[in-house]
Order: C-alpha cells, then structure tokens, then sequence
C-alpha cells in the first residue's frame, strides 16, 4: 500500500489547507457558531465553489468521484480550521444516499448536494441531530428503510456542548416522508462518517499541539521558556504521539474503505474512532494544563476545540463501543 500521499493528494491537502484558515479564521468562526444554526450562506457558497461539498459523490451525479483518503485529506483540514456549520452532516448524507438510495433518488439529490444547492443531514437518533436548522433535507432510519424530510418535520434546538455543531431534536408529527431505499449499506455511510469525524478529530489535534508548542517556546517562567523544562516537553512529546497515531490510524481506515473487504475496513474504522476519541480528549487535556489559566479563558481558542474533542468523543459511537465492535469482529 502506498504510505503516504500521491501528488495529487498534497496538492489537495495543500489548497484545503490554504483555503479554509483563510476563508474562516478564528473570528469568523466565533461570529458564526453564535448564530443560531452555525451556518453562514457566504461561507458554504466559497465552500461548494472549491467543490468540497461533491469530493466523493460519483462524478456521473455532478461530484469530483474522488476516494476515501482524499475526503480524510479535507476533514483533516477542516478540523484543523475548526470549520462549524453542516459539511460533515451532509458528507453524511450523501454517503448515506449514495450507498442506500435508489437510482432515482441518487439522481434527484446527489447532484445538488454536490453544486452545494442541498444541505442535508441524517438523524440517527431523532433527539440529537447535527446541523436540522440548515438542512434542506433530513434523512432518517427507520426499520423498513431510509426516508427523506424536505418539509414537514418540526425541528426543536437541543443544548450542544460544541458551539460550532449544533444539535436539534426532530419530529415528524404525521409526516411521514418518502423512502428512498433499503437499511441494507447503511453501516458502510456510518462507516465513511466515522472515518471522516477522525481526520477531522486528527486536524484539531494538529491545531492543538502547533498551539501549544509555541506557546511554550514564548511563554517565560523563571526566567526562561516553560518549553525547556522536562515536563512540558514530555506532555508536548505525548500530545505528538497521540496526534500521529491518530493519523495513521485513520489514513489506514481511509485506505481500507477503499480497498480492503466489508470487515476488514469496519475494523480498521473502529480501530480509529477508538483511539482518536480517546487521543482528541487527551491532547485538549494536555494543551489546556500547558497553558495554564489562560486555556481556561473564553478569549483562547482551545476551549472550542475541546468542546469539539469532547463532542466527538461519542459521535458514531465512543471508544467502548467501538472497542466491543472489533471483538465481535475479531471473535465473530
């Protein structure tokens, strides 16, 4: 397997890496998660004009048809960035589509969720859904199928720890939708989802450490930087390892929702979610001791991060469940 990326990814991972920092920088990202959906039109409109909104819709449906590692690239980005609003909740849903729907209805949605004209999102669980507000189309679960809200579904906003993803409480009253397939795929687009959350969880880290280390090169204890004494070095050291496991787990799972079987590759996903969720929660932990009381402060951005690392931590499930998951698997 090819251990790191093609030109052609850097290249990509380079233009996101430009892209979202300075179309979002952090005060754009505070005035847009005190909104009330955490969703700014402007933004999601310089977004779907770069195509990040069709990057793994099938070219025939209007999308870039690009791979598993190349969406891992951008959520990696978009994490570091701490992007709010509905991309990863619509990423979802077009996986969800992709792998579930009918022809006819991948045809009705795909190509406007890839033009960026469709925001959607998927309620796993119909008291905790991402981004209801902004979206122009809920997906649901149900024991018969998939079904599809355009209209008709009353939205109530539930309290959200991450400012930048805000959850909603949906009910569909006597609505109830058009099914637009089978449940048959569906853990392969939870799957897609989950891997997507954990290079998004990596890129937080990322940002977590490459603010903590020059924190400590600049901030003077004693007479001298806090990055020359031993303990402050041994946390920024395990903030590393934790960032680059993080990684590589999920650039593998990436890679294996590519290549590797159905079990292989939901194993591989498992294995990311149950370290990254555990490793975003402790690179918050250590960049916010490092930092001392202003970690605490509303004004330092870290505390966003952990809201988001904490969030995370049981988005798709956390890292007992997917733990449990990959005994079965192993054992099964």
């Amino acid at each position: 397997m090819q251990f790191g990326l093609t030109e052609s990814q850097q290249v990509l991972k380079n233009s996101a890496r430009e892209f979202f920092p300075t179309e979002c920088p952090p005060a754009e990202v505070r005035r847009i998660m005190e909104t009330a959906s955490a969703h700014d039109e402007n933004l999601w409109r310089k977004i779907a004009a770069q195509g990040w909104c069709g990057i793994i819709i099938p070219d025939e449906y209007g999308g870039l048809g690009n791979g598993m590692v190349e969406l891992a690239v951008s959520m990696e980005e978009i994490g570091r960035a701490l992007i709010p609003g509905p991309f990863l909740s619509t990423i979802f849903a077009g996986a969800v589509i992709a792998e579930t729907a009918e022809d006819a209805f991948k045809q009705k949605y795909l190509p406007a969720i890839a033009a960026g004209d469709l925001i959607a999102t998927v309620a796993l669980d119909k008291n905790f859904v991402p981004d209801a507000a902004a979206a122009g189309l809920i997906l649901t679960t149900e024991p018969d199928g998939i079904y599809a809200y355009e209209s008709g579904v009353t939205i109530t906003a539930m309290p959200a720890l991450d400012m930048t993803r805000k959850l909603y409480r949906i009910d569909s009253g006597n609505s109830h939708g058009t099914r637009i397939g089978s449940m048959e795929n569906l853990n392969r687009a939870i799957d897609i989802a989950t891997m997507a959350l954990c290079a998004e969880m990596t890129g937080g880290m990322q940002k977590l450490l490459d603010q903590t280390v020059e924190y400590a090169k600049t901030r003077k204890q004693f007479g001298r930087a806090i990055g020359q004494f031993q303990a402050v070095q041994i946390m920024c050291a395990d903030m590393l390892v934790l960032t680059e496991s993080s990684r590589s787990a999920t650039y593998y799972a990436a890679y294996s929702l590519d290549h590797e079987t159905r079990k292989e590759s939901s194993i591989a996903v498992s294995v990311a979610k149950s370290y990254a969720g555990d490793a975003y929660r402790e690179v918050g932990n250590r960049a916010i001791q490092i930092h001392g009381g202003m970690g605490f402060t509303w004004e330092n951005d870290l505390h966003l991060f952990y809201r988001r690392a904490k969030a995370c931590e049981v988005m798709f499930g956390d890292a007992r469940t997917h733990r449990e998951r990959i005994a079965a698997a192993v054992i099964g």
